[in-house]
């Protein structure tokens, strides 16, 4: 369709590693497949310029490994959130504004942002945390779509950085 550039979010509930527990099933049913091929029909879009963002997941192995895995916390915003890009004509994003979190835990204003929730897993008896932020959207959220839209948000910094770093690129 003529386009310079995508920039693609596709969704990642069958793909990351979050649902590893559920992946048999996925691969059954066949909700595994369908999210690796739209994944793949992004990649593989006629267009230029591509960049497919995703979170840590199978399309590591399935594909391959993520150009670029980048932190919100790279980017100003006082967050954890491994988030991975893979590329097509398209350089790695850089890092700007990067927070210090561990010094920055003493003195940052909102310091529940950069604590953490922990708990031992019912099931494995493992030791388990994640940021307090995705856990809070887990508790806040009323409906399943509504965690998930909170849990795949893309933070401010990061599409500040898309934006200037690759908004301006010229078009061959």
């Amino acid at each position: 369709m003529g386009w310079d550039m995508m920039i693609a979010f596709p969704p990642c509930t069958h793909l990351a590693v979050s649902g590893a527990p559920h992946f048999e099933k996925k691969r059954l049913d066949g909700r595994q497949q369908q999210g690796i091929d739209f994944f793949m029909a992004m990649i593989n879009a006629p267009i230029e310029k591509i960049a497919v963002e995703n979170p840590i997941g199978i399309m590591s192995n399935v594909y391959r490994n993520p150009d670029q895995i980048i932190q919100p916390y790279f980017f100003g915003d006082p967050f954890q959130k491994s988030t991975c890009l893979w590329l097509k004509n398209l350089p790695p994003l850089f890092h700007s504004k990067q927070v210090d979190l561990f010094n920055d835990i003493i003195t940052h204003s909102n310091k529940d942002e950069l604590e953490y929730f922990e708990w031992i897993d019912g099931k494995t008896g493992v030791k388990k945390r994640q940021p307090l932020w995705y856990y809070q959207a887990f508790l806040n959220a009323k409906t399943k779509e509504e965690r998930s839209r909170l849990r795949s948000k893309t933070f401010p910094g990061i599409a500040k950085a898309i934006a200037t770093q690759w908004g301006n690129l010229s078009v061959k």
